[in-house]
């Protein structure tokens, strides 16, 4: 039976895919493409947005390519992007640097200032989001006072999503679930905070209109031949990759917990309405009209899985490529070997600063518990635990807003490993679910691409569309002895917050100098 076909693009921190996607959810053909991260120990987190932008014209022609005939069923093309991106654009419409990615951290030197010129509490009421250098706002105040003549070049604001919507449609536009990513957005007002642009010393028209996430517009006919689609075909503007995460595995619905952990890592659980935390730990993003998400982030997910595979394991990466292998899960394999709790080896992973709920980007790595008898295994099993560490953490908190979840789904690249996903179970004392679905977000932006065109009735129909494939049950013993490096993992962390900030304030003195 012949289907329409929706193309689900996901623009990720490291790479961008394409996955093909039948209305009855089936996939039938998927691209991916990498590209690099551009970082130092000064906060720089950078990436060329025209990169990203040929990455995205490989995998969607790669992707009608490997359709065949059934390219003639495409409907549309619907987005999901990483959040919390920014790019300065000129007058010609093209990118006046490279792009400034969600881990990129600068803007902390002028944390303090700003929360001199504003109320940092109402702000975050407004916006859902914590005054950090993650958000645009301290990026865009970070260029004001670093690249000044730059600045007064710029004639648009914007990110990595509306970057390529404006080249695929011509449209300079932005979706309310990536606006509400920036500490610019008001929540309930639903357009750019005058407070925020008044302090920036920008107008509304240097920043992109704000539409619904089911905004649509023609693909045009340029960029739709390079693409091998029709033109005019319709572009669906889509929402953040967080979002689109939750609509992909199926959860929805007040009660349902989506967990991913890719590159970064994040809780989400949807709302009916804007919904702020107390004491500031969480954020609220918009999902679609009448639909938001509340959760909390953190920057150190896979990231820190990599770290350990590249600077330990140059050994284990050659022998799997010989055996066809992927790397990091010889590497589970080996946390396997060592028992829960990693004998006493703690990590704290702030590699790159951290969001939810510290919000503190002077944050660095603390390897904690270390002796002699401790090698290799004990540090790759350590990484794992001390990333589920900080999932618990941002939990915790989630849930004093909204209530104990009654059902806890997971997703993104760690789930291909059925350790890590133990682990996760274990130090949380929670079951978990691993939906039959392995590219969440790129399908979630399918849902709501079918759902804008009329060819589902709601994205609520995700939750029978994606199956269970298995659960997870903690172990109560590795349960009690998570709980008790649980409690000193927090103890550590709270305890170095004036060393955090003097190390970061070392670092970033150091990286100004110049060595021989």
């Amino acid at each position: 039976m012949i289907q329409p076909i929706m193309l689900g693009v996901d623009i990720g921190t490291t790479g961008i895919r394409s996955v093909a996607y039948r209305l009855d959810g089936s996939s039938t053909a998927v691209a991916t493409e990498e590209y690099p991260l551009f970082t130092d120990q000064s906060g720089i987190a950078e990436q060329d947005a025209d990169t990203i932008m040929m990455a995205m014209e490989a995998v969607i022609s790669r992707t009608v390519r490997l359709l065949g005939d059934e390219a003639a069923q495409i409907r549309g093309i619907a987005f999901s992007s990483v959040l919390h991106s920014f790019l300065a654009i000129g007058e010609d419409g093209r990118p006046l640097s490279r792009l400034m990615t969600w881990a990129d951290t600068r803007g902390q030197i002028y944390l303090e200032e700003l929360k001199q010129k504003l109320d940092a509490k109402a702000l975050y009421r407004r916006t859902g989001c914590p005054l950090h250098p993650m958000y645009s706002l301290l990026k865009i105040y970070w260029l004001k006072k670093q690249q000044p003549e730059l600045f007064k070049r710029v004639t648009w604001f914007g990110s990595i999503k509306d970057y390529i919507f404006h080249r695929l449609t011509g449209k300079r536009v932005v979706d309310r679930s990536i606006a509400s990513g920036s500490g610019m957005y008001n929540l309930f007002t639903l357009e750019w905070d005058p407070e925020v642009l008044d302090i920036l010393g920008i107008s509304q028209e240097k920043m992109p209109a704000v539409v619904s996430t089911t905004t649509q517009h023609s693909l045009q006919p340029a960029i739709a031949q390079k693409l091998g689609l029709p033109a005019g075909l319709p572009v669906i503007i889509g929402a953040g990759d967080g979002m689109m995460a939750n609509v992909g595995v199926g959860a929805v619905k007040a009660g349902q917990i989506n967990i991913t952990i890719g590159t970064s890592g994040a809780i989400r659980m949807a709302a009916d309405q804007p919904k702020t935390d107390e004491k500031g730990r969480t954020w609220c993003y918009n999902l679609a009209d009448g639909r938001w998400m509340l959760g909390g982030a953190i920057n150190n997910g896979g990231i820190s899985f990599r770290w350990v595979r590249d600077k330990f394991a140059e050994t284990e990466q050659r022998v799997a490529e010989k055996l066809g292998l992927d790397s990091y899960s010889l590497l589970a394999t080996y946390a396997q070997k060592v028992p829960a709790g990693a004998n006493g080896l703690i990590l704290l992973p702030f590699f790159t600063g951290e969001r939810a709920p510290y919000w503190n980007a002077d944050a660095r790595g603390v390897l904690f518990g270390l002796t002699l008898n401790h090698d290799k295994r004990h540090i790759i099993r350590a990484v794992l635990e001390g990333i589920c560490y900080r999932m618990k953490s941002v939990l915790l908190s989630l849930e004093e807003i909204t209530g104990k979840a009654e059902e806890i789904r997971v997703s993104g690249s760690f789930t291909r490993s059925e350790v890590w996903l133990q682990i996760l179970s274990d130090v949380l004392g929670r079951e978990i679910s691993l939906p039959n679905v392995e590219e969440g977000a790129a399908f979630g932006a399918a849902i709501l691409g079918f759902y804008t065109l009329g060819l589902l009735p709601s994205i609520d129909v995700a939750v029978d569309m994606v199956g269970i494939k298995k659960t997870f049950v903690p172990n109560q013993n590795n349960y009690e002895t998570y709980e008790k490096l649980y409690s000193i993992y927090e103890q550590v962390y709270w305890n170095l917050q004036e060393q955090f900030s003097m190390i970061a304030n070392f670092q970033r003195s150091e990286m100004g100098k110049t060595h021989d």
